[in-house]
């Protein structure tokens, strides 16, 4: 089951996208893609629903973040060996934690905006974990029960910002619209290997990631019963497990950057694809 959310940004809509790719709306069964909705419970609920029974949603609406906006936007650094070793990066012995301002939550179509001074605007494809029930000290072998699917997220990052400016990575990764989030969530019964997903980049075109899920150093599993331990994730929390090799900063013999009037399209198999365009702030 595909759930997303269309309309203008703050008025959104709960929908599903039925076998045509039609979106039907379910704003009369739900008032949100929110905690309740991504229970168990309601899951199973949607699942009795005969879509076609469901309003056809016509024209080509906004499509927005899959979800509402989460208690945390949590990401996952580094958690690629290769896009570690294309950043000089040491590969991470435990999980690097950070959170992304949720100022920064977009639909998968909205603008990225270049933020006023930047020259380092970079792209990450991202796997996203979309939690369904509280999850607080979980071991690993029950981490999948508090997941209710995934998306694609793209972990929009200013390199200098980030890197060259002293402090956390925050600053780097909390821009408004840097995390574009969606086209939909697709629910865990629909993603049997979470491990086993082809993700990719193109910019204007041109093919930058081509990853697999299957070499993230750290599995879904493992990112969800390790957060847990530091911060009580919410049903509805999003977390970014981390990029492929292949983002602008890696770019050999010189990185590559984005600038406005960029277009960047990015995926996760059998998650959608996203589709943004660089702008001035």
């Amino acid at each position: 089951m595909k759930l997303l959310r269309y309309g203008p940004a703050g008025a959104e809509k709960p929908a599903l996208l039925d076998a045509a790719g039609d979106i039907r709306c379910l704003a009369a069964v739900l008032r949100d893609i929110d905690g309740f909705a991504l229970s168990d419970a309601a899951l199973d609920m949607l699942r009795g629903i005969d879509p076609a029974t469901l309003p056809k949603v016509t024209g080509n609406p906004r499509i927005g973040p899959c979800v509402v906006r989460p208690v945390n936007y949590v990401c996952i650094g580094l958690n690629y060996a290769d896009h570690a070793a294309e950043t000089g990066a040491a590969v991470p012995k435990e999980p690097i934690v950070f959170l992304k301002s949720l100022g920064a939550f977009a639909g998968p179509s909205d603008d990225v905006r270049l933020p006023r001074g930047s020259t380092k605007l970079d792209w990450e494809v991202e796997l996203g974990i979309v939690i369904g029930k509280t999850a607080r000290y979980v071991p690993e072998h029950a981490a999948m029960d508090h997941v209710a699917g995934y998306c694609v997220c793209n972990d929009v990052s200013e390199r200098e910002y980030q890197i060259e400016r002293g402090g956390t990575w925050d600053k780097g990764k909390g821009c408004d619209t840097f995390g574009p989030t969606g086209p939909w969530m697709v629910t865990r019964d629909e993603v049997p290997d979470p491990q086993n997903l082809r993700l990719w980049t193109e910019v204007d075109g041109v093919r930058m990631q081509d990853g697999t899920t299957a070499t993230m150093i750290f599995g879904v599993r493992k990112i969800v019963s390790y957060v847990s331990h530091f911060i009580t994730l919410h049903a509805g929390d999003v977390i970014a497990t981390g990029t492929p090799p292949g983002v602008g900063m890696g770019k050999k013999p010189e990185p590559v950057f984005l600038r406005p009037g960029n277009v960047m399209r990015l995926s996760v198999e059998g998650l959608g694809v996203q589709t943004q365009r660089v702008v001035e702030a």
